[in-house]
């Protein structure tokens, strides 16, 4: 498996991301200089695409297809991207509050400390769907990690679209996001811009 090791916050430094954007709460003291160059259309909507690769965690070729996939689909190709990002299972997972970051939501999707609809998933980009319901398992739960994260992660707002219930270590997808509800500063367009030259 592919994994990025680039610096996040010189990356997020690179893509003009806030580092909270990621669940990070650092921030770096430096501050990028670059040339008095004039970025060309094509530099921007590689740009938007690397912000939306980064923040999510896919590389070339799965958000290739994820963009396919969304271009198949009825309505805006761009906010189909959208959506379908923000199903990722790991994704939904860092949303609910089990995760400080979309990293590790990936790490333990992967360790198997999830169950979708009473099944373990250690798939960290499957889609999840509304009814869904995504829950610690049984050893995850007594776990001092997990407790740990959720003293850190309980006052984060979780999104409309999902409901969470700490108490008893569940999650469910009450419907699927529209664009609005996805607070991510990413300008789909240019994306498809991109792909569709």
């Amino acid at each position: 498996m592919a994994v990025n090791r680039v610096p996040v916050l010189k990356r997020c430094r690179s893509l003009g991301l806030e580092s909270a954007v990621l669940g990070i709460s650092k921030t770096s003291n430096r501050n990028l200089i670059r040339a008095n160059r004039k970025v060309s259309e094509y530099g921007l909507q590689m740009r938007e695409k690397q912000k939306a690769k980064f923040i999510y965690g896919v590389l070339e070729k799965p958000f290739r297809n994820y963009y396919k996939k969304a271009d198949r689909m009825k309505g805006q190709t761009g906010e189909n991207l959208m959506v379908m990002l923000e199903q990722r299972l790991d994704n939904v997972v860092f949303r609910l509050g089990y995760a400080r970051t979309r990293r590790e939501a990936r790490q333990m999707v992967d360790h198997k400390a999830f169950l979708v609809n009473g099944k373990k998933v250690n798939i960290p980009s499957y889609s999840v769907k509304a009814g869904d319901v995504i829950e610690l398992t049984e050893k995850a739960r007594s776990s001092q990690h997990i407790k740990d994260i959720l003293e850190v992660t309980g006052d984060r707002l979780v999104p409309a679209w999902l409901s969470a219930d700490h108490e008893n270590f569940k999650g469910t997808v009450s419907e699927l996001p529209t664009r609005d509800q996805i607070d991510v500063p990413v300008d789909e367009m240019l994306i498809v811009e991109l792909y569709s030259k």
